[in-house]
């Protein structure tokens, strides 16, 4: 599952795409979150086009890599990346997030899109789906088969049905199981730490019987090499802890908690100021930051 330089920069380049066509979705839905979707861009690019084994017009196929998103609230990112992957969802129908009648619900829903594995919403459930799939993959004989992989937030390691689900996992030594936390220490009321803190978070899991892994999830060939690495280990689970910026690509929002929940035309400005953040958002991820002279 190697990676080779010129297929990092083409990744790098869609991941931007991605961000773009999610920027525009979020202010024309006028709701949404920010942060967390922008902060996880690399990740979910890394997963569609290069790590997971799936195939976008068969999107039930038996032997697909099954990606249970536990913190739905950042799903924009993941409708964006299967567009541009190729699943049924046109860039048209993302301008429909959060309206309604529209497929693209603010959390995902399986029964709106059968692509997805799991409807998810409420934070702290998506472990405990991915141990259920993970016993009904070993009580059919295919632990081998297919690789079952679980993002989660780190706030929602604040919850207890977490904890129960870290512990079963552990006791079971799920092969070919991977748990993913975005890192990125906020939450819509502040940073973890103040909120309710996690630390030590690495190893609390290794108590639990997990090997654990951490990397920079802005870095795609580090994104590939730690998968690959962790698809290596066997007779237990493995978590990756993915450091992420929330944010990322908007230097206005990076880092700030209080783009967790809102998007673009809504932030913590004045109401003169909102009315460009769309426009900057822009024009900082088509410059690159103002790495490149002039955006499209």
């Amino acid at each position: 599952m190697s990676i080779h330089s010129e297929k990092i920069k083409v990744l790098e380049k869609k991941a931007n795409e991605i961000r773009i066509d999610l920027m525009k979705m979020l202010e024309e839905a006028g709701s949404g979150h920010s942060g967390g979707p922008l902060g996880m861009a690399d990740i979910f690019t890394a997963f569609y086009f290069h790590i997971l084994n799936h195939r976008p017009r068969e999107p039930r196929w038996e032997k697909r890599d099954r990606l249970i998103l536990s913190n739905g609230h950042i799903v924009p990112v993941r409708y964006v990346t299967m567009h541009h992957a190729g699943y049924d969802i046109t860039k048209e129908e993302l301008m429909t997030l959060r309206k309604i009648g529209s497929r693209l619900e603010g959390h995902p829903n399986i029964h709106r899109i059968p692509a997805l594995e799991t409807t998810s919403g409420p934070l702290g459930e998506g472990l405990s789906q991915a141990c259920g799939m993970a016993m009904a993959r070993r009580f059919r004989n295919q632990e081998h088969e297919y690789t079952i992989y679980c993002f989660m937030s780190d706030g929602e390691q604040q919850e207890g049905m977490t904890l129960e689900a870290v512990m079963f996992a552990g006791k079971q030594k799920f092969d070919n199981f991977i748990g993913l936390i975005d890192r990125n220490n906020i939450q819509i009321d502040g940073f973890t730490e103040d909120i309710m803190p996690l630390e030590p978070l690495r190893e609390k899991y290794e108590a639990f019987g997990w090997h654990v892994m951490e990397m920079n999830a802005h870095n795609i060939a580090e994104i590939v090499s730690t998968v690959e690495e962790a698809k290596a280990v066997h007779q237990k689970p493995v978590l990756i802890i993915a450091h992420t910026i929330p944010g990322k690509g908007v230097d206005f929002m990076e880092d700030d908690y209080r783009w967790h929940g809102v998007p673009p035309g809504a932030g913590p400005e004045d109401e003169v100021k909102r009315k460009d953040q769309l426009k900057e958002a822009l024009r900082e991820l088509r410059t690159l930051g103002g790495k490149i002279e002039h955006g499209e």
